[in-house]
């Protein structure tokens, strides 16, 4: 790879601090990687070229007369559509927000700017971040890097595929039931879904706001662990998020860590490849942690179900007035999930969140009763083909989306933290993931562990760097 188009955000940084290179040079490196994926990734709705040249020019301006430099300083990335900053478009993926522009900043990206971090664009995702395979009526689906006949995963499909197909090093994407740990599941990078309350969500679109969090996607876990940390800690703009230092260093020691490998549901009806890669990853652990057995847990026959009562009935709340006034600017699956939203009860509601806690106890008490970690497979099978799970609104949308996030979208409920990493390689050459599950608030469990994977399996990136320079399909 040149200079301009490093391999991590560390060599980024330090070629920016050493003056090889500059930030135009490396900002301009990746505004053009943004404009010759357009066809082949689809990762952009909006590429902000003028305003990331100025922001790079102010930061290399910034290096020659001393000033302090940021842990980001000058670094190109590019986020999900629906992170407000002030005087740009915050679209959500959709045809309502598709002009709305924000007049303030969100909490996460003022974080990242203060880090000195440059964005270049507007990432694809699902529309409203409704959609776990990454599709868009209004803008099409982003591609996944690996292999275009197969799905980004979503919502946070932009990102996945922006980081993935090398056009950037990282991204912010957002998670309510697996939109972060689908897509890099799906594209062969790492995601972090941080503890319930550990990243402000100030200034963020909305879905489920007892559900949604903010995290990020990268190549590695070293650098997504580091966009964690930058957007972590306590915010007086939103009293949702916790008044919590941000997460701790990693570890590269493993022997005191309990791995608890996950079964009941998240053992079931696997496909060879993700049990395969579930077993390669537990002899790999075994090696290096202090135990790694397996993790009972409670009856976990209702959750999806309970997830998906508090998820829905809190997006028709906030979507209520735009699907009286609009409902024909929805694509059509997104109009169907909202109308079935406004028929969820509110004591059907109220009993979902109620029940919320106490499973959270009996998991916690159980699960990590011999654990201080547990790993669990990210899907039950491989990255499928867009052309199996474009359902729309038929009859089968509920079943493909449930099938989706069956194992994702538990951990969203219990408010756990999650990292997401690849582990092996199907026998398609398809990326296939573990979640990494730790107690609230130890995200650096979780990702040391990630971390210790990543580098004792040495997987060999899925060829995703070189995904744009193949020719078109």
């Amino acid at each position: 790879m040149s200079e301009t188009n490093p391999q991590s955000l560390h060599e980024a940084v330090e070629l920016i601090r050493s003056g090889k290179v500059t930030s135009v040079e490396m900002t301009k490196a990746a505004l053009d990687r943004a404009k010759a994926s357009r066809d082949r990734l689809n990762a952009f709705i909006e590429i902000e070229e003028e305003a990331a040249l100025a922001a790079a020019r102010s930061a290399d301006e910034a290096r020659a007369s001393g000033k302090a430099l940021g842990p980001l300083h000058g670094v190109p990335l590019a986020h999900k559509d629906m992170y407000d900053r002030a005087g740009f478009v915050t679209g959500c993926g959709s045809k309502i927000r598709a002009n709305k522009v924000a007049t303030s900043t969100s909490t996460v990206m003022q974080r990242l700017e203060m880090a000195g971090a440059i964005s270049i664009g507007r990432l694809n995702m699902s529309e409203f971040a409704m959609g776990p395979t990454g599709h868009n009526f209004h803008h099409g689906r982003a591609i996944n890097p690996v292999d275009p006949e197969r799905i980004t995963g979503g919502s946070s499909s932009g990102s996945g595929t922006a980081v993935g197909g090398g056009v950037v090093l990282a991204a912010l994407g957002s998670d309510t039931g697996g939109s972060i740990r689908l897509p890099a599941a799906c594209c062969g990078v790492v995601g972090i879904k941080p503890t319930q309350g550990r990243v402000s969500r100030h200034g963020a679109m909305p879905l489920s706001f007892s559900q949604d969090c903010i995290g990020p996607l990268a190549r590695s876990v070293e650098d997504a662990y580091l966009l964690l940390q930058l957007i972590s800690g306590p915010d007086g703009q939103d009293t949702t998020c916790a008044a919590i230092d941000t997460p701790g260093a990693l570890k590269t020691d493993l022997s005191s860590i309990r791995i608890g490998v996950v079964g009941g549901i998240f053992a079931d009806n696997l496909d060879a490849d993700t049990a395969k890669a579930v077993d390669t990853a537990e002899k790999v652990l075994t090696d290096s942690a202090k135990s790694v057995t397996a993790a009972p847990i409670p009856d976990f026959s209702a959750i999806a179900e309970l997830a998906n009562a508090v998820a829905m009935a809190e997006a028709g709340s906030f979507h209520f007035d735009w699907m009286r006034d609009r409902p024909d600017d929805y694509g059509p699956q997104v109009r169907m999930r909202l109308s079935q939203s406004l028929a969820i009860p509110a004591p059907i509601y109220l009993r979902a969140l109620q029940a919320r806690s106490i499973m959270l106890k009996q998991f916690l008490d159980t699960a990590f009763a011999e654990a201080d970690v547990l790993i669990a497979p990210t899907m039950p099978f491989v990255v499928p083909r867009s052309s199996d799970v474009d359902v729309g609104s038929s009859p089968s949308m509920n079943a493909v989306i449930s099938a989706m996030t069956s194992l994702t979208r538990p951990f969203s409920y219990l408010g756990l933290p999650v990292v997401t990493v690849p582990v092996g390689v199907s026998a398609e050459g398809l990326p296939v993931a573990l979640q990494i599950i730790a107690r609230p608030w130890r995200e650096d469990l979780a990702a040391s562990v990630a971390l210790h994977l990543q580098q004792a399996l040495a997987l060999p990136a899925f060829q995703l760097r070189s995904s744009l320079n193949r020719p078109a399909a």
